[in-house]
């Protein structure tokens, strides 16, 4: 328990004051206009309050990945506290506030076009895609993964799975086409009052109990179930495996829709950055909640072992825990993280599609005419899903390495930022470090694992390691080049200024 208190105030005292020096970097500027205002189109463009704005922000980023990852990545012991502090601190919250202002500062542009304009136009146009995919693999896991655990309540069968999966679909309609204060404005609330119930019940119901859970003077060993003799080493699978509870590409395709709604740049700190470390409070309390269930006593009370599954572990837990009418509160919380997440996933697709194609969205056809051809994808998606007996696992193993991989695009887009705007200063450098740190694992585990190319583990901290200094070097490259006026184009070096010329389409001449 005390690893687990010391991690929780760590992320605490990590808000207060790394979150101010990242703001302060940045530099928000409360007189600004802000994209709400001077764009306000009544259906995405809408100021709203800084507490709405907040609950959104909170529940789009806080899918199954903060409590499924947190699950599973208690299996590899207090190493996972460690990844989630420290990942959420300097990773992941500096991720979801840069991404989130940079949009304020570009009108409130999507994801793509932020890559676009700091890594170039092809990468632009490569990042529309993955940015599209990781969109609808979140809409297919994130109707499956609520479905499951509300059909296991509801009767168990395949039958009630199947009915919940229709009803949150067609909500998921809903959702993407209604302007955003009307539906999702509304219902936020009352779904993120059930996740803090829901965090805030199981960490009172930690202290009582205080349970023996692993600490860190213990060892940082994984505890899993062995994969050959030590088991699955925690570099990179465990920064895979708790993704969302640390850092996550996908937060950064859910930030500039927010930024379509705040009302000031100075509430960017709390509802960004503050917004991740909420969420990285919750994967710790599951991550404390998991260790007692695998390795405490969970056996004894609810006769558990390390083969089972992640909402096996959130039903047991919250019934056994908070009885009848608290589990039942503590469910819908969770159940309520992927459906919100979900819904705004397809609803920032149809945004990023529209931005590309310069599509209007006033109307109901123009939303319409972009949002078929999601539905119908997430929908093969969801099909592949339930139809195929390890179709979920399958997604969720590509879901987790495409958002992991996009936030290395994004971290390289804000460093490439930073570097711009203090070029007498080093500031690039608090994005720098997490960018090369997650491109290693990225290309580690892609490298290794069976979805990627089945390479020896043992051949895992040369890659890690290469491809750390490798990026590196390629950033202090470009750095010095950029420095010196000149960028590397099409096989040689020309002025910056011609290549920021090609970047608009135009070809430059050497």
């Amino acid at each position: 328990m005390y690893s687990f208190l010391i991690s929780l105030a760590a992320l605490i005292v990590g808000y207060i004051f790394y979150g101010k020096f990242v703001e302060k970097v940045f530099g928000p500027d409360p007189a600004r206009v802000t994209p709400a205002i001077a764009k306000a189109d009544g259906v995405d463009y809408i100021k709203m309050p800084n507490w709405k704005v907040f609950m959104i922000q909170f529940l789009n980023i806080a899918g199954t990945g903060p409590i499924f990852g947190a699950i599973m990545g208690a299996k590899f012991g207090p190493a996972c506290y460690l990844w989630i502090v420290f990942g959420c601190i300097f990773a992941g919250a500096v991720h979801d506030f840069l991404s989130g202002m940079i949009s304020l500062r570009n009108d409130g542009a999507g994801l793509p076009q932020i890559i676009g304009t700091y890594l170039g136009n092809g990468m632009k146009k490569a990042m529309l895609v993955v940015c599209v995919l990781l969109l609808l693999l979140v809409g297919a896991v994130f109707v499956y993964s609520p479905a499951l655990i509300l059909g296991n309540i509801t009767g168990g069968t395949a039958q009630a799975t199947g009915i919940w999966i229709a009803a949150i679909f067609a909500y998921y309609i809903f959702a993407t086409f209604l302007p955003i204060d009307k539906l999702i404005g509304k219902i936020y609330p009352f779904f993120a009052i059930a996740l803090i119930f829901m965090a805030v019940s199981l960490f009172v119901c930690l202290l009582i109990k205080w349970p023996s859970l692993p600490e860190f003077w213990d060892g940082l060993a994984n505890r899993g179930p062995s994969v050959g003799v030590k088991g699955q080493p925690i570099f990179p699978y465990l920064f895979i495996t708790v993704a969302c509870g640390a850092i996550s590409g996908f937060h950064a395709t859910q930030s500039p829709m927010m930024a379509r709604c705040l009302g000031n740049e100075k509430m960017g700190r709390p509802i960004f950055y503050g917004s991740m470390i909420t969420e990285g409070i919750v994967a710790l309390i599951w991550a404390a909640i998991s260790s007692y269930f695998f390795f405490d006593n969970g056996a004894a009370e609810f006769g558990s072992d390390l083969t089972a599954s992640a909402p096996a572990v959130v039903t047991a837990v919250s019934k056994g825990w908070l009885g009848i009418v608290g589990g039942i509160l503590a469910i819908i919380g969770v159940v309520a993280a992927p459906i919100t997440s979900g819904d705004t996933a397809l609803r920032s697709a149809r945004l990023i599609i529209a931005d590309a194609f310069k599509m209007q969205q006033r109307t109901f056809g123009g939303r319409l005419t972009v949002s078929l051809p999601i539905y119908a994808i997430c929908g093969a998606l969801l099909w592949f899903n339930i139809s195929n007996e390890d179709g979920f696992n399958i997604i969720w193993r590509y879901f987790g390495w495409i958002n992991q991989t996009l936030s290395i695009f994004t971290l390289w887009a804000i460093t490439v930022y930073l570097s711009k705007e203090h070029k007498d200063k080093k500031y690039y450098i608090i994005s720098l470090i997490p960018a090369a740190f997650v491109t290693s694992v990225c290309t580690a585990y892609i490298c290794v694992a069976k979805i990627g190319f089945s390479l020896p583990e043992s051949w895992l901290p040369f890659i890690g390691i290469f491809m750390y200094l490798f990026s590196c070097v390629a950033f202090f490259t470009w750095h010095d080049a950029e420095a010196r006026g000149i960028r590397y184009y099409n096989r040689g070096w020309v002025s910056t200024k011609e290549a920021e010329k090609d970047n608009q389409g135009r070809k430059p001449q050497k």
